[in-house]
């Protein structure tokens, strides 16, 4: 009887094990790591013979005075952290479905805005972007996200060609349909002809009326990250 007993909590400790044991091997082992913060180096640029530098988009144009669009390379993205039994990870989602344009007069950014379609947006894990399209962002009643610049940006003069700079941009930033303004900083470089922006900002989700994304045996904190990656071509 005792020796039943023993193998009876043997067998009790081995079904509460394995799914923790599971999910150490995923997150640990299996899973992929997450995607690095998105970077200006991201940007791919190559050198010609003759030594100017051109980018994905073209050469280099004269000055940065101008319309500027949103091109190819564009992201934007979230990063939150999760916790399944114990275990953490960063849950990682991106989109390159993004448009937007950039003013600029003189050395001041006077109008800048993008858009971001939310379902173009994925991640590793097809349940959580089912999540994420449907009782998360509940992107049928909120297809989009955008983010518009309410303060001028004044730029320390014309930056020169391969030359990196902060800047903070002031804005508006429409999400889940609540509109809340936001500081973000960005590194900015100009490349031939490309006008690249890189920043992040945390974005805490009862701001933007989002339900607590925790599902299931996943946890999900109170806050994520907002990374945007947008290179302007004209």
């Amino acid at each position: 009887m005792l020796r039943r007993y023993r193998w009876l909590l043997v067998g009790l400790a081995v079904v509460v094990a394995a799914p923790l044991i599971g999910t150490f091997l995923y997150i640990n082992v299996l899973r992929d790591d997450p995607p690095d913060p998105l970077s200006l180096d991201d940007v791919i640029t190559t050198t010609s013979a003759d030594g100017s530098t051109t980018t994905a988009a073209g050469s280099a144009a004269e000055g940065i005075a101008g319309e500027w669009s949103v091109g190819d390379g564009s992201i934007v993205g979230y990063r939150v952290h999760e916790e399944l039994f114990g275990q953490g990870a960063d849950a990682v989602g991106r989109s390159e479905g993004v448009t937007g344009t950039l003013t600029i007069e003189g050395t001041t950014i006077t109008d800048a805005s993008f858009q971001v379609d939310m379902a173009t947006f994925e991640s590793d894990e097809s349940r959580r972007d089912s999540q994420f399209e449907g009782r998360i962002m509940e992107i049928d009643q909120f297809p989009t996200a955008t983010f518009v610049l309410t303060s001028p940006i004044e730029l320390d003069g014309e930056p020169a060609d391969g030359e990196t700079i902060q800047v903070e941009a002031t804005g508006d930033l429409t999400l889940h349909g609540v509109t809340r303004e936001i500081t973000l900083p960005l590194e900015a470089k100009r490349t031939g002809s490309t006008f690249a922006v890189d920043g992040s900002v945390m974005v805490t989700f009862a701001d933007y009326g989002i339900d607590d994304p925790s599902g299931g045996p996943a946890s999900v904190g109170s806050d994520g990250e907002l990374e945007i990656l947008l290179v302007f071509t004209r």
